[in-house]
């Protein structure tokens, strides 16, 4: 038996999987297959040691997103992102990875926020300590992606794209906008 999966753009070895992403830069939103290894949790992938300096999608759907006119997606057999240049970060739904918290632990809270990423606009619950507030959160947090759970994603400008909803996002720190709902 083979070590390897094949794929017309890639080979898996076999420590590795792959899995359906959605990417959000400034000024696009990309969709594709990651190939990771198997014990890494796609979901919180780029907020670990293991994350690349470079996202390699594959079999990948690219759209200009801040211009407000009609979608006009283009698709490429791979699509390489630099890190810095990745705004947001999640599994393509239906796909999910198990919670990443105890959502029995004391002393922790959904404080509901909204996010703006570039053009899109994240709603969901950010995990902070029961005494925290968001102001206090956002002065003393020094982490390059933030984690949002149940998630409801849309772009005012590109209305067409609709609402997606995910249980986990992760958005850039730096760059985006925090606002409490």
């Amino acid at each position: 038996m083979s070590d390897l999966v094949t794929h017309p753009l890639y080979q898996l070895q076999e420590d590795e999987k792959t899995a359906s992403v959605m990417v959000y830069t400034n000024s696009m939103l990309c969709i594709g297959d990651v190939i990771v290894k198997n014990a890494i949790r796609v979901s919180t992938w780029l907020r670990t040691n293991a994350a690349p300096d470079s996202v390699c999608l594959y079999d990948a759907k690219a759209v200009f997103t801040g211009s407000g006119g009609p979608l006009k997606p283009m698709t490429f057999p791979e699509i390489h992102i630099n890190l810095g240049q990745i705004m947001a970060f999640h599994l393509l739904p239906p796909a999910r990875d198990p919670l990443d918290y105890d959502i029995s632990e004391p002393n922790r809270r959904m404080q509901p926020v909204t996010v703006l990423v570039g053009s899109f606009r994240f709603n969901g619950g950010l995990r902070l300590a029961a005494l925290t507030s968001l102001a206090k959160y956002l002065e003393v947090a020094r982490e390059t992606y933030t984690a949002l759970y149940d998630v409801d994603i849309s772009n005012p400008a590109v209305a067409e794209l609709g609402v997606v909803k995910v249980p986990y996002a992760l958005v850039r720190f730096t760059g985006s906008l925090f606002a409490v709902r």
